[in-house]
């Protein structure tokens, strides 16, 4: 019976193809393109690491004043390039020979790796844990987050609370944006238009975050008592539902603005001001 279990599988096999599981021959019984969804995701997910990785490691051609790369804000070591009333903040001071976008990028990086979408994202697309819904994942054991390193998601919300001390940061660079190359105040380029939407969308993504909805919300036993903190944490789970776009919207929006910052300071064209 095709319900039935199958006498002859090897005691030694777990997973989905163990002893006490239906004896299916076939993998899953979809017959939809399931493996679009995680592919598509693989690949977006892996052409943001190449090309991050490619800018963390490059040290050049992140600043065109006024704008700062987001990849590089805020500049934490003495050999960073000098900009004026910018993020420049030499608290890892001369020893640090890299590039100064590695001391920071760790912070981000870490939220969003450890971000319950992401999680997900990089869970079905990379390890195939599962890889879509009622296809089964070739893995014999399941340890969820008990083990190393997946028990590092639990520092999630600790990352959080780096993110926003960030999208601070990337929020002032936003405010320097609004200014010329001479640094003058009153003026308004493409690049200002390009910085304001990635702190908006860093900031709505940071704050979608299911971290920051349990910090505004949870542990509270009566939300009567609390209608502020009830109000706010209604908007957050408004923002919630919408967690997986702003996470895709967010980090395109970073890459797009290190990418203006790197043509502006590589000499390929002028930051288009409008006033």
């Amino acid at each position: 019976m095709a319900t039935g279990t199958d006498p002859h599988t090897p005691t030694g096999v777990h997973g989905v193809h163990g002893p006490s599981r239906a004896a299916i021959p076939e993998r899953h019984l979809r017959t939809d393109r399931w493996w679009l969804l995680p592919a598509a995701t693989a690949a977006g997910l892996f052409a943001f690491v190449v090309y991050s990785t490619w800018r963390a490691f490059a040290n050049a051609d992140y600043y065109a004043s006024p704008y700062v790369s987001p990849f590089y804000s805020p500049c934490l070591a003495d050999n960073c390039e000098p900009m004026r009333n910018g993020p420049n903040w030499a608290l890892f001071g001369g020893w640090w020979g890299l590039s100064p976008s590695i001391i920071i990028l760790i912070l981000p990086l870490g939220f969003r790796l450890t971000c319950y979408y992401y999680r997900k994202a990089y869970y079905r697309s990379f390890w195939a844990s599962p890889p879509a819904c009622a296809v089964a994942e070739p893995h014999g054991t399941y340890t969820g987050e008990t083990r190393f390193p997946l028990i590092m998601q639990n520092v999630h919300r600790y990352f959080f609370y780096a993110a926003v001390l960030v999208a601070c940061v990337l929020t002032y660079d936003t405010v320097l944006a609004f200014r010329d190359e001479h640094y003058a105040w009153g003026h308004m380029g493409l690049g200002t238009l390009i910085f304001l939407a990635n702190a908006v969308l860093l900031w709505l993504y940071t704050l979608s975050c299911h971290s920051c909805r349990h910090v505004i919300g949870g542990r509270l036993k009566h939300f009567s008592r609390h209608p502020v903190r009830y109000r706010l944490w209604g908007l957050v789970g408004k923002l919630n539902a919408r967690h997986a776009k702003l996470a895709w919207f967010s980090l395109v929006s970073v890459a797009v603005a290190d990418l203006y910052v790197y043509l502006l300071a590589s000499g390929a064209f002028d930051d288009p001001t409008f006033f």
